[in-house]
């Protein structure tokens, strides 16, 4: 069995697991027409078939080749799915602040969107499936309770390079494994423009950083580029707040996060 088969395989059995033992069986996934969702909702129908459903929330700024690429996702795999654009909402809050900067503006859009997710998935009971990949995790590239928000996420230890390769394995649509990344924010956003740099660069950065924990002299010395290190580590102590749940004041002996820590899914 090949690498991403096995990969494929835990990561089935992962998102089985985990969703049915809360007693829920319905999954809802934000589909933008880009490489993560794609992969996630691929991942997720193999598991619950009918019972996902993909919801695409376009805003003025999506560009038309997105909508087209989640739409030929899901006649791919016959994937249920509803479009509920954010353009009222967020048009209805440029009016409102028409200073607004493309940060803002990008915030803004993923918190609507993560919004009107978490609200389809009460009324379908459901769970939100996340769509982070590990790159953006350790970056801190996403938008806290944005598109960082979700209730289980599949694919959040695995480096963008390596979601290409799963989605290869798992049959994506190639016009989206073929396109530049883009969170598709505002026109013309691109992910490695924001950041400067290629993921496959980054990618084979942080693993020697965070995988093989090598010091930033011997990962210097294998050739990687000191500006990109120093961004990369930079990013990653700096953005250490956006994977870590609130901090809580401690005031009682038995504070939520300190010392009342209890698995995530405990029962009686």
């Amino acid at each position: 069995m090949s690498r991403y088969a096995h990969i494929t395989d835990f990561l089935e059995r992962f998102l089985d697991n985990e969703v049915r033992k809360t007693g829920i069986n319905n999954v809802v996934v934000g589909l933008s027409g880009g490489l993560d969702s794609a992969v996630v909702a691929v991942l997720a129908h193999r598991v619950f078939k009918d019972d996902l459903l993909c919801v695409k929330m376009p805003s003025h700024y999506s560009s038309k080749s997105s909508l087209e690429d989640a739409d030929a996702l899901c006649r791919d795999f016959g994937m249920r799915a509803i479009t509920l654009s954010i353009e009222p909402m967020l048009r209805a809050y440029e009016a409102m602040h028409p200073d607004m900067d493309n940060l803002r503006r990008g915030n803004f859009s993923a918190r609507m969107r993560m919004a009107t997710l978490f609200d389809i998935s009460a009324r379908e009971n459901a769970l939100v499936l996340g769509t982070s990949n590990k790159s953006e995790l350790m970056l801190g590239y996403g938008t806290l309770y944005g598109d960082l928000a979700s209730a289980l996420n599949p694919i959040g230890d695995l480096y963008k390079s390596e979601i290409y390769e799963l989605a290869e394995y798992l049959g994506v649509t190639q016009s989206i494994i073929k396109k530049a990344p883009s969170a598709d924010l505002w026109e013309g956003q691109s992910d490695e423009a924001d950041l400067g740099y290629t993921y496959a660069q980054m990618d084979a950065a942080m693993k020697l950083y965070v995988e093989e924990r090598l010091p930033k002299e011997e990962i210097l010395a294998r050739g990687v580029e000191s500006a990109m290190l120093d961004m990369i580590i930079g990013r990653i102590f700096r953005n250490h707040f956006k994977r870590k749940m609130p901090v809580i004041a401690k005031l009682t002996s038995r504070t939520i996060n300190h010392d009342f820590n209890y698995p995530r899914d405990i029962t009686l």
